[in-house]
């Protein structure tokens, strides 16, 4: 069963052409991770996909639906944690876990959600006092607790130590296991090796290439697939 289906999707600011013509669909199940140098357009792609920001042409469904018209309904299917999303000062924990919980009609039980991602000494703790790698974890959490269907995740583990990086790895692995959908950004082809099952890459809003992984394994160790997308993206990350 498609979740998402994307044709021919376009989107400029201005004068600009940030997306163009981007075409793909995801399975109910898969965890799809969308490479790309900075600027490609991975974070607008997902803002247009969930209907944040108007598309030019083209068209972005969630479970068959225009996210634009639907809006009430897909939020409470979807789980986003967003590049850009800040927390408020001065709120604890439990605090930004309850406003949001209040926005869904059967929201997960947060004190679970934080004891599983390691963060329930941290209930009563204000999120500016977080590290980094607890306020990532705090985000997933906050995408969670719709008892989403698909998770969107926007370059989750950027700036995380390796050592975060790793245990939010984890924690996205057991998602995936219980069968969440899942479509991220990322700088690392080490974390799409990792967790995804279908690489999508991005490069100046254009989609140069989309594979499942597992045939792309076949025929390229982790070091080869590291040099294939440097040679697609023109080099650096």
């Amino acid at each position: 069963m498609k979740v998402i289906e994307i044709k021919q999707l376009s989107k400029a600011f201005k004068e600009k052409q940030v997306l163009k013509n981007i075409s793909f669909s995801v399975e109910q199940g898969r965890v799809v991770g969308l490479l790309g140098p900075n600027g490609a357009g991975k974070s607008t792609l997902i803002e247009c996909i969930l209907g944040i920001k108007k598309i030019d042409s083209g068209t972005n469904l969630i479970f068959g639906k225009v996210p634009q018209k639907n809006r009430k309904q897909i939020f409470q299917r979807v789980g986003v944690q967003l590049q850009a999303a800040n927390f408020q000062n001065n709120i604890k924990v439990y605090e930004i876990c309850e406003e949001m919980s209040a926005l869904y009609a059967n929201p997960q039980d947060y004190q679970q959600l934080l004891k599983q991602f390691g963060l329930q000494e941290q209930s009563k703790q204000f999120v500016s006092g977080l590290s980094g790698g607890q306020k990532q974890k705090l985000s997933l959490v906050i995408a969670l607790l719709a008892n989403p269907e698909i998770v969107f995740l926007d370059e989750l583990t950027t700036g995380l130590d390796v050592e975060a990086r790793r245990e939010v790895w984890q924690l996205l692995k057991e998602l995936k296991q219980q069968g969440l959908t899942i479509f991220l950004t990322s700088h690392y082809m080490e974390e799409v090796l990792e967790l995804c099952d279908d690489l999508l890459i991005l490069k100046e809003g254009n989609l140069i290439a989309q594979h499942p992984l597992n045939e792309l394994k076949e025929n390229l160790d982790a070091q080869a697939l590291e040099d294939y997308y440097l040679s697609m993206v023109g080099g650096t990350k």
